[in-house]
């Protein structure tokens, strides 16, 4: 597996967006199209079906060397080998919990790492204070996945460029047509939904994000006059 910090392209498996199509190919597509993380979101299934879904992809995304991610079920992220936990605001802090320390006692292997979805500077901070092993942040466009959130625009990435050396993935409204703005406002690593899933050629999609991604990041730049010394500084 590639170390978080070298993760560029974050895909998905959204039931939103699967349209009847095995979770599988879904997975083989992703990882041939050059995902190094995909995120199972199984939004309001039965956790029976969520773990069943899981147990067919890990084996994929394993053989791949690509990081399978979990959307907030602790319950079957525990019990894969090795994954992460994807949990919102609401999901974790909400919840009461302060540290993803606190999730260990939960977990019988010691591997599970928690990522956490932000929506504002101070949220960040909090999840990196928390112990995530990444953040997401966003939206940064409108999205259906999200109609209700608030897009965070551009400036949230030129904020977490300056400030957070944490891996950070910039998500919501990602297409064709402004993935290259988000990259030149200092993304290095994106999520990208329903511009993959929807395509005809999900691995062909893929492999257009993976290019880009590739070509365009670059290293952060921590010296932005909005930066913000309080943030924690944490790599992987």
């Amino acid at each position: 597996m590639k170390p978080l910090e070298q993760c560029r392209l974050y895909a998905f498996i959204d039931e939103a967006y699967r349209h009847s199509r095995p979770v599988e190919d879904l997975a083989k597509s992703l990882c041939d199209g050059g995902a190094d993380i995909i995120q199972l979101r199984m939004k309001g299934a039965p956790t029976n079906e969520i773990l069943q879904a899981a147990e067919r992809v890990y084996p994929i995304t394993e053989t791949a060397g690509v990081h399978l991610v979990i959307n907030d079920h602790l319950e079957v992220a525990k019990k894969m080998p090795s994954s992460f936990l994807h949990l919102g605001q609401e999901d974790f802090f909400d919840q009461g919990n302060k540290h993803v320390s606190e999730l260990a006692p939960h977990v019988k292997h010691t591997d599970l790492k928690v990522g956490l979805s932000t929506h504002a500077p101070n949220q960040a901070t909090r999840a990196i204070r928390a112990g995530a092993a990444y953040i997401a942040i966003g939206p940064i466009f409108a999205t259906p996945t999200k109609p209700d959130a608030k897009p965070v625009t551009l400036k949230y990435i030129q904020w977490a460029n300056a400030n957070v050396t944490l891996p950070w993935f910039a998500i919501g409204g990602i297409h064709r047509d402004n993935v290259d703005a988000i990259l030149e406002a200092g993304a290095q690593r994106i999520c990208v939904v329903s511009s993959i899933l929807k395509a005809v050629r999900v691995d062909e999609a893929c492999r257009f994000f993976r290019k880009k991604v590739d070509h365009g990041s670059r290293p952060p730049c921590h010296t932005h006059p909005d930066s913000d010394p309080s943030v924690p500084n944490r790599t992987q």
